[in-house]
């Protein structure tokens, strides 16, 4: 009598490399327990802030988002290079450290001439002026938590962009905390305390997001 022979299919390799590598997970440090070190080792697509050993991934920004910060930065490029040489702005992802074993990463950072021993390759501290773009995913995280953060960290000044209520908050520090510089609403113009004479058109920020 023959023997019955179990035919499989060979398994496809395409199959074996759409596989999460769940193995590579334990190669990575346990939340709490990361290194400033480790940190910045990380490489990723995502924005990652470090605080005090524990990762947080933010969520991927939208268009709308990115178009917004596309159009700050110009916005204070333009600026900076006319009327504040050696004056330097970024934008996100770019990590700015608050206090030792706090870093975030503000959608747009201004750096003056003034301060230009603050800035570092890896990440700046302390910068002049840092711009949060709020997300709805996380509107308590920009206009509490890292209101409290930023100005406990000391920096100068801080501007809000709300695409849901179509407003601009320029945050202007006193003391340890900051005070309202201004609400700008749609029909206004934008100005900071920080950089006399720089103003942002409100109604051009949105026309500049519109599809």
């Amino acid at each position: 009598m023959g023997h019955s022979m179990e035919v499989t299919s060979p398994r496809s390799p395409e199959i074996d490399a759409a596989e999460p590598v769940w193995n590579i997970a334990y190669l990575f440090p346990h939340q709490g327990a990361w290194s400033t070190e480790e940190y910045f080792a990380l490489e990723t697509n995502h924005l990652i802030e470090f605080s005090h050993g524990h990762l947080e991934v933010l969520p991927m920004p939208t268009e709308v988002h990115q178009l917004t910060v596309a159009y700050l930065y110009n916005q204070f490029l333009m600026f900076l290079k006319r009327h504040c040489p050696g004056a330097v702005v970024l934008f996100a992802p770019f990590r700015v450290r608050l206090w030792e074993g706090k870093y975030r990463e503000p959608d747009v950072v201004v750096m003056l001439a003034d301060h230009a021993h603050r800035r570092h390759e890896q990440y700046w501290e302390k910068p002049d002026l840092v711009v949060e773009v709020v997300s709805q995913d996380c509107r308590r995280q920009d206009l509490e938590t890292r209101q409290r953060e930023y100005a406990q960290a000391g920096i100068p000044e801080y501007w809000i962009i709300d695409p849901g209520d179509e407003r601009i908050i320029v945050l202007a520090l006193e003391a340890e905390r900051y005070a309202v510089h201004g609400e700008f609403e749609r029909g206004t113009v934008a100005r900071s305390e920080l950089l006399p004479g720089f103003e942002m058109v409100v109604d051009e920020v949105w026309k500049a997001v519109e599809r």
